[in-house]
């Protein structure tokens, strides 16, 4: 019986960890991505402390946000935003960028 529960946890374990290391983007592509893309708007550096456009949170401030989660942004990056401009992200650019927005929580 504990033979078939260790074997079953153990199996859970790698898929997740397979999955978990799929999801996982690279933060030095999200932030060459998020200068030529984002930064037309937001401050995408830890050293700007304004955005180009007012309206447009830091990427500092984004990433601080209390329960800010990978799966929150995937959320926020795959909605339309009124102030925002409908950018369609591939699904490897996303990970990218997002990893390098959390990477910038202090």
């Amino acid at each position: 019986m504990w033979r078939r529960v260790g074997l079953a946890s153990l199996i859970l374990f790698a898929a997740v960890a397979c999955g978990h290391a799929q999801d996982e983007g690279d933060a030095r592509q999200g932030q060459a991505f998020a200068q030529r893309v984002c930064a037309k708007c937001h401050a995408v550096q830890r050293s700007e402390i304004r955005s180009p456009n007012p309206a447009a949170p830091t990427f500092p401030v984004i990433a601080d946000v209390p329960g800010m989660t990978a799966m929150a942004l995937t959320v926020v990056l795959q909605s339309a935003h009124d102030a925002m401009p409908d950018l369609v992200l591939e699904p490897q650019e996303r990970r990218d960028v997002i990893a390098y927005i959390l990477s910038l929580r202090n």
